[in-house]
């Protein structure tokens, strides 16, 4: 998923991208790099950022979306369920919401009345104050519960579970140690449907808390950008653990990362079949069926009818996040 932000101050792109034309154009080259779905949002959610009005957010968004949406697969970033609703008319077919139906409970109906997809991250307060919220005694625990909750809400809106994508909300209300549990238990949240499996949509992209990581001898952090590979690696780890698509900034190399990471995971399902199948074997029983299954993938093949081709042999796609 690549990340197309027509907003003046992304804190990622520093707005080269809020001339129509320029985002229309860096839209293209994305598909031909790789992409498999454009995700196109008009407000910044970095930390700090205030609230847009719905008639801005649509001025910005429209003209990209209606020149994108009739080729490719494209994704409205917004929580707002008019500017859904008209972009969903322009050719989006997934609504991607930071605040999984928090801000605007009416999104949730518009999604179900079009039939269009819907990702409900995970994120608690607003942009200007989300980190006050990151306090978690069990970040995993709690991130399940909470999601669990956005799920029955989007249910009771009328959306299907097969059309509900979910994503952990890398960097919302989260520390470091935060993203990092969540990364290592993407399984954990595809599961959260019981017998279902959700698809997984992961966005470290330029994330605070690589270039935390990679910070200058003095402490400084990475400049957003040059936190560009330490994001492939992470696509390449949430591919290989089956997460449905990762939202990027930069297409290629993660592109690139994408089919690394599905074919790791390919190689070591037939290393497990076949460790289960001699274990069946030696026992006399069918014990290597659960050996073989492992645990849960993150990438469900629910949102798929809706991502055309954005799942490639793992249910990953690739692309990225946008503040």
């Amino acid at each position: 998923m690549g990340i197309i932000n027509v907003t003046p101050d992304s804190f990622a792109d520093g707005g080269l991208r809020f001339d129509h034309g320029r985002a229309i154009e860096d839209g293209w080259r994305m598909l031909e790099d790789g992409a498999d779905i454009l995700d196109i949002g008009g407000e910044s959610t970095r930390p700090g950022a205030e609230p847009l009005d719905a008639d801005e957010e649509l001025r910005r968004v429209l003209p990209v979306v209606e020149a994108l949406g009739a080729s490719a697969v494209v994704s409205i970033d917004t929580y707002k369920a008019v500017v859904a609703g008209e972009a969903i008319a322009r050719g989006a077919a997934i609504v991607n919401d930071v605040s999984a139906l928090r801000y605007d409970p009416a999104l949730g109906g518009v999604t179900a009345t079009a039939g269009a997809a819907i990702v409900l991250m995970h994120n608690r307060g607003r942009s200007r104050d989300m980190y006050r919220e990151a306090t978690y005694d069990d970040v995993m625990a709690t991130i399940a519960a909470e999601l669990s909750d956005a799920i029955a809400n989007a249910e009771a809106s009328g959306v299907g579970r097969e059309a509900i994508i979910l994503d952990p909300g890398l960097g919302f209300a989260k520390l470091a140690e935060h993203n990092w549990a969540l990364l290592t238990h993407l399984g954990q949240i595809a599961s959260l449907g019981g017998g279902h499996v959700f698809p997984v949509l992961i966005g470290a992209s330029r994330k605070r808390f690589l270039g935390r990581l990679l910070a200058a001898p003095d402490g400084s952090p990475r400049p957003f950008a040059g936190s560009d590979d330490a994001t492939v690696a992470v696509t390449a780890l949430a591919a290989a653990a089956g997460a449905w698509c990762a939202r990027v900034h930069e297409v290629p190399a993660n592109a690139d990362a994408v089919r690394v990471g599905e074919a790791w995971r390919e190689a070591a399902g037939q290393a497990d079949a076949a460790a289960g199948a001699g274990t069946a074997a030696g026992a006399g029983g069918a014990a290597g069926a659960g050996a073989a299954a492992g645990a849960p993938s993150a990438g469900g093949a629910g949102a798929a009818g809706w991502a055309g081709a954005a799942g490639r042999a793992g249910g990953a796609g690739s692309a990225g996040e946008g503040g």
